[in-house]
């Protein structure tokens, strides 16, 4: 498998922060936006923004910006989506995805879900962390991980048969990686999770306080 490219998903309504890019705010004196592509640049090849709107608003970032190709917002998938187009104009054969709020990320994630994939056929791969006692508890039981659907390894040749799926209406990420055999990388959740992200204003100032 070649490096991946790396694409950006920055298309949710942060509708609990007030609504805008959640990836503009401002974490220690530098954009959460800024945070995320200091962390991924040096795991990936390349990389591009999945966002809606206009595009201007990401120039100081240096990246392409690439819209959703599926109308209406249909959640994280058709960001992704996005992002296979994208790869395969590039020729690239993967991408990782990573959220725009989320600046703690593993700084191995990819070489993580690039090992999970080893000898798979489409590599196909989710993050998880380990749930803690009470996660466990509230979820009666079931799973003993929590998968991170907005950080993952996505293959190319799957990108078709996504873009039918959410043509058919699918929006739920695990259901389309289950459906393909999609496997689980997992990170250590200690002393924090790596994949917390900021939905709040309450996130925001737990995040200072990470910093």
């Amino acid at each position: 498998m070649t490096q991946p490219l790396g694409v950006i998903l920055a298309g949710g309504l942060a509708t609990r922060m007030g609504g805008g890019d959640k990836g503009l705010l401002s974490l220690g004196g530098q954009s959460l936006m800024a945070r995320v592509i200091d962390r991924l640049s040096p795991q990936v090849r390349q990389m591009a923004l999945n966002a809606n709107g206009d595009g201007a608003r990401f120039d100081d970032f240096g990246l392409p910006v690439i819209p959703d190709s599926i109308d209406g917002f249909a959640g994280p998938l058709a960001g992704v989506l996005a992002g296979l187009d994208w790869a395969a104009e590039q020729g690239a054969d993967t991408i990782v995805t990573v959220a725009a709020d989320t600046p703690f990320f593993p700084t191995d994630l990819v070489e993580q879900l690039v090992a999970a994939a080893e000898e798979q056929r489409t590599p196909l791969v989710l993050a998880t962390t380990p749930k803690s006692g009470d996660e466990i508890l509230k979820s009666g039981g079931k799973g003993r991980v929590n998968r991170h659907p907005t950080f993952g390894l996505w293959p190319v040749a799957l990108r078709d048969d996504l873009r039918a799926a959410l043509q058919d209406g699918l929006r739920k990420v695990v259901l389309w990686t289950d459906r393909h055999d999609g496997r689980e990388a997992l990170f250590d959740a200690e002393p924090f999770d790596p994949f917390f992200n900021v939905n709040t204003p309450e996130d925001l100032a737990r995040a200072e306080a990470l910093l």
